[in-house]
């Protein structure tokens, strides 16, 4: 017989009639249970991964000082300067003590030394020798006091601060176009430009 024309047989592998009953004709053997065997071995580890070398570094703090360690070294600086005054006096009769250091105290010496930065102090006659690098970094460091203590200070005190800044700023921007003003005097084709005599010169 041709392979197209095999019947078509259907087999019913049900075990039980609708009765409930066990059919004549089923395998009475219990059906296997597909069990599902796990691996008892631990998944491995995932390894570390390496840091990204662009990744920037976290800046390492210092260890945390205890009160006791910051007593002993305020107490040590303390006695040291006092001996340091007292072979100062006795070396040189007659000289005061010094004062203690104030606020006031510490914008002025700031301040006097962005002066000095700036070519401020320089003689009558002399050229000037600015330290414009070094006069941005007195004036920041006005400005990151003047951040930090904002809401601190006295009313003096806050007046005396902003009054630095300001002059000191105004002479920065002073000097820097005096500055570009002589660099471009001197460069080709520029001969002709006014240019500031016995102008500042930057300090390298």
């Amino acid at each position: 017989m041709p392979e197209q024309n095999k019947p078509f047989v259907v087999t019913d592998r049900r075990k039980f009639t609708m009765d409930g009953e066990l059919r004549p004709d089923a395998d009475p053997s219990p059906e296997k249970e597909e069990r599902v065997v796990t691996s008892s071995e631990p998944a491995p580890a995932t390894p570390p991964q390496a840091a990204s070398p662009d990744a920037p570094a976290e800046p390492e703090l210092p260890p945390a000082l205890t009160a006791e360690q910051t007593d002993q070294a305020k107490r040590a600086y303390e006695m040291t300067a006092d001996r340091l005054d007292t072979a100062i006096r006795s070396a040189n009769p007659g000289l005061d003590h010094p004062p203690a250091m104030s606020f006031d105290q510490l914008v002025q010496s700031v301040y006097m030394t962005s002066i000095m930065q700036l070519g401020g102090t320089t003689q009558e006659g002399q050229q000037p020798q600015v330290d414009i690098l070094g006069a941005r970094q007195s004036i920041d460091m006005l400005s990151v006091l003047e951040e930090k203590t904002k809401g601190n200070l006295s009313t003096e005190e806050s007046r005396l601060l902003e009054s630095a800044l300001f002059e000191l700023r105004m002479a920065f921007l002073e000097v820097t176009q005096a500055l570009a003003r002589s660099a471009a005097s001197k460069a080709p084709g520029g001969a002709g430009r006014p240019g500031p005599i016995g102008g500042p010169s930057i300090v390298r």
